[in-house]
Order: C-alpha cells, then structure tokens, then sequence
C-alpha cells in the first residue's frame, strides 16, 4: 500500500489555492464522508480518503505524492468525481504564447470604448460596453470582448466589431475564446484580409476562455483586420474574445482536467478521471515498462465548473490489475455510444428487437455532425443463451441485414501476423468476420477505418482478460476531451480463440463477439478515405483464421429507381 489515507496525508503534499475557502480544493486532511453538501460518496476504504471538494467544485489545485520506485506490474488505486481527462500538451497555467499583443488585450484604461480605439460596431453592439469587465472566465486582465454585454439584449444580441487594420508579420494569431457554439458561421471570431474571411474560429458552448490559433504564414506582409461575428440568438448566442496574441508560435491550450497522473522525470506518463459520479471505483495503470524508474501521483484539480473536483483513495503496488466494480454487471453493451436503448416485442416469431441511439451525452451537444446527432444502432436481436458462466443475454444483429451484403472481397483468410499487416481489402462500410488466437501475444485484434496513423483498434488483451475498442487515434476527437477513449468489455476466449462479427458503417463501429454476449458500440469520426482494414499483434505471433470482409449496400440501394 502506497497510500490509504486512514489518519493522515501520507506525506502528499496539497497545493491549495490561496484565495479558496476551506484551503480548498484538497484540504490538510482525509476526510471521512461527504463534505459541504456534497452527495453521499460511496466506495471509499478504510476511515479516510483524499475529497476535492473542499470549497465545493470553484477552487483549484494539486495534491503530489512522495516519490517512490516503480517496482511492480501494476498500480491500482481508487477514483471518483469528475470526468475531465487529461490532454496531452495543454498547460495547468494561463500562460500566453510569445509574441505581440494587439489590441492592448482590451486593457484600455479608463472609461474609453473600442470605437475610441479605431474599432466599428454594428447592429445591437455599441460603444460604451465594450470592452467589458464582465462574463467568461479565464480571461487575462479586466478588459474582454463580450457580445453579451455589448448591447441590451443579451444573447439576442446581433452585430459585428471589427478591428483596426494591422500587418500580419508573424506565424501564428492566438486569442482566447469562449462562449457559444455555431457550425454555420453565425457567432465567430475571424480573420479578414481584403474584406474576405480567410480564417474562423468559434465557442464551444463554454463560459470559460481557452486558447485557439491560426496558422497565418502563408499571409505574412498581408494588412488584415479581426471581425467578433455574431448573428446567433438564443441559448449560447454569445462570444467573448480576450488577449489576442501575433507570435512565432502556436499557444498552447489551458488544461480543464481534473485527474490523477503518474509522474516520471517531469513527465505525465498515465492518466485517470472520475465517471462524474461520487461513487470511486478501481482503476489500473499498466506499468511494466516503468520498472526501477523514481515517481510521484499527482491530483490535478484544473476545473472550476459542474464535477470539477477529484476524489482518491487506496493507491497500491500491486502485480496485477484492479478489477473496476462494473465488470461484476452484464451490460448489454460495454461501449460509450448505445443510449436509451428501445425493445420491439410482438416480432414475428416472438422475438425481442433493440434499437438504441448511438451517442453519448458527455459529448453529444458537440459532436462534429451538423444537423443529425449521430444514427440508431443496428437493429439487434436478444435472446438468452448458455455458456460456460451461466445464461447470458445475446446481442445479435438481425438476419434481415444479410439483404444488405455484395460480395466478400477476402473469404476465409488465414493469417499469421507479427506486427501489423494491411489487408487487401479496404473498406467503410463492411462487416469484418474472424476469428482471432492471441498465442504467444499480448495482444492482437483488427483495425478498421485505418489511414496511416489513423485508426479505430479492435483488440484482446490477454493480460486483463479484455476485448477492447481504442478509438484515441480514430480520426477527429478534438471536440471533446471525453470523446477519445479506449473502451472495454471482459471476454472468456473458447478454447484460445475471440468469435468477432464488426459492423464498420462509415462514423460507428459495432463490435459482437462470443455470439453477441459481448458487444461494445462506439461512433468514430475518420477522415476521408480512412479505408484500410489491417490485422496486428503485439508482443508475439497470433493467428486471424477465418477472416471475411464484406461491403456492405445503403438502405437506398435496395429500392427500385
């Protein structure tokens, strides 16, 4: 035991903000239950655990282990609170990019307005209110722009602010943004040159600012002028703009994480988040390749919104992996994108048909699809069948869907493959039938919708016993930090082999295996022409015997023209 937090800190030193109330947000102690009218928090050990809720969800901070020596396997720990992972390459500070400030950062001194500063505004927005003291957070200084504030009305406002004209003479423009969200064009920060819009950016339905940048090279000697853009009304019908920055490079964004990181020689190594629950449950970080190496656990509270604080408890030595308490549950799927699952009875034949919504509300608000939020879930067929465990329930896509299928383009194939090995046979909307003998790997399984470095795994992990969905490196997941995930589901093999049908139609990915008692479900968003299919292994041979790739038709084909 590395930590249990029974009486006291265990020497983890707390990095409470200095204006927090309660030294939040760690505290000088464990506590023993819910703090400051927080729900009941469940699945802690023992008498004590570390709470990140002193002060409620408002302050930040860290809390840092002692350094220790990786030893083992594994480090297991328990965690709860909020789910804000980790991205790699953003910062805990607010520290701008090198480079030029424009605009004085709105920090005009006085009572003076933009248009004293050589600014135009339009519509709803006049002078006087802008730039402004109030709305967002994160920003740099006092003065902001704020569409909001920069009439009467509110997120009705309408208008444009356009700057003084200035010389491109750098790489890269920075600025921090917040506010709402429009994939039309009606609430943007842009860039004009000659009166044309040649770059865009816009909120993310988010009052606290964050870094974005244009790569403006290919215009340095070009005279321009930045235009706050705002023809949104409603909910969210707001921008705000602060600390525009012209500089050699790109800034980097501002962490909103709110996690538990292994630490080695400076360096954030694994991460861990909570589920947004105040219920902790195991997690495990695989650290074989660490061994001998010095390390510290570092809490990092960077969040100031809703589940902004961590919980942590039992941080353990340990030569084999926690088990998370979920695995003790038959989900009906293990991925992060079947919700609100309906049930068809009355079927011909007294079947029992599902159909489920393939999205997620952690992220469903700003997935990248204009008008649709994603599509249903292959119909499927459920049926109680008996394994080696007992009954299960099976998860099947109907029969019905065999209309749909053209000619298998590779029938039967056997391979055996050491690495990696791109298939004769491409494809984004196909079914993928195999079966898959891990052998002497430690892993081995498929890639689909795959370009390059572009790729959605499907893999066994014979160390834990899993069958797993990484989709980290699918294609587009910048939009949301809870997007990118590798998502799991427990699997007995039968006699050394993994029974996989995988329905690739475009954007998702549905995983049935073992007849359908294991499915994971997952949307994914490639680039264009992310079609290869590949096999791979890692850490020894493995065989994929019995490998069929077949197209797959649209619903459309089938009707007479």
């Amino acid at each position: 035991m590395l930590a249990d937090f029974e009486e006291d800190l265990d020497g983890w030193i707390p990095a409470n903000e200095p204006v927090a109330a309660e030294e939040g947000p760690w505290g000088t102690a464990p506590v023993a239950g819910s703090i400051g009218g927080q729900q009941t928090v469940t699945g802690f050990e023992g008498r004590g655990y570390v709470n990140g809720f002193h002060g409620g969800d408002g302050p930040t901070g860290t809390l840092t282990s002692p350094e220790f020596t990786v030893d083992t396997s594994h480090l297991n720990f328990l965690i709860g609170g909020g789910n804000h992972p980790r991205v790699e390459g953003t910062q805990l500070e607010n520290t701008p990019p090198a480079g030029s400030l424009l605009f004085d950062g709105f920090e005009y001194a006085g009572t003076s307005s933009l248009s004293d500063h050589g600014w135009t505004l339009s519509g709803d927005l006049v002078a006087g209110r802008n730039p402004s003291t109030n709305g967002g957070s994160s920003v740099i200084g006092n003065g902001r722009i704020n569409t909001w504030e920069g009439g009467a009305k509110g997120d009705d406002n309408v208008g444009d602010l356009t700057s003084p004209e200035f010389t491109i003479d750098q790489d890269w423009i920075s600025f921090l943004v917040g506010g709402g969200r429009r994939d039309d064009g009606s609430l943007a920060v842009e860039l004009l040159v000659d009166g044309t819009v040649v770059r865009t950016s816009t909120g993310k339905d988010d009052g606290t600012l964050n870094w974005q940048s244009w790569k403006v090279d290919d215009l340095r000697g070009r005279t321009a002028q930045l235009r706050v853009h705002d023809a949104a009304t409603g909910g969210w019908g707001h921008l705000t703009l602060d600390h525009v920055v012209m500089g050699p490079e790109k800034a980097q964004q501002v962490s909103n994480e709110v996690s538990a990181n292994l630490v080695v020689d400076g360096r954030a190594v694994r991460s861990a988040t909570g589920k947004d629950s105040e219920s902790l449950d195991w997690q495990s970080w695989d650290v074989t390749d660490l061994a001998g190496k010095k390390a510290r656990v570092q809490l990092v509270d960077n969040n100031r919104d809703g589940w902004g604080h961590l919980l942590f408890d039992s941080l353990m030595a340990s030569d084999a992996p926690a088990r998370s308490r979920l695995t003790a549950y038959d989900w009906l799927d293990w991925g992060r994108d079947d919700y609100a699952t309906v049930t068809f009875s009355n079927v011909p034949g007294n079947k029992v048909v599902s159909l489920g919504w393939m999205n997620n509300w952690d992220y469903a608000g700003v997935s990248p699809t204009p008008t649709w939020r994603s599509a249903n879930t292959l119909p499927r067929e459920l049926s109680l069948v008996q394994t080696a465990q007992g009954p299960k329930l099976s998860s099947q896509p109907v029969k019905q869907l065999r209309t749909l299928q053209g000619r298998p383009v590779l029938k039967n194939a056997r391979i055996t493959v050491d690495g990696r090995k791109v298939l004769p046979a491409t494809g984004d909307m196909v079914r993928v039938d195999a079966t898959i003998e891990p052998g002497k790997a430690s892993a081995a399984g498929i890639d689909v919708l795959a370009s390059g470095s572009e790729r959605t795994r499907i893999g066994y992990d014979k160390a834990t016993g899993e069958m797993y969905v990484d989709r980290t490196r699918s294609g587009r997941t910048d939009f949301s930090s809870r997007f990118a995930s590798v998502d799991r589901a427990p699997v007995q093999l039968r006699k050394g082999k993994l029974e996989l049908t995988i329905y690739v139609d475009r954007s998702s990915v549905e995983v049935f295996a073992q007849d359908g008692t294991r499915t994971i479900t997952d949307t994914v968003y490639p680039s264009a022409g992310s079609d290869d299919i590949a096999v791979w292994s890692e850490g020894g041979t493995a065989k994929v015997s019995k490998l069929t790739v077949t197209p797959m038709k649209p619903m459309d084909s089938r009707r007479p023209s």
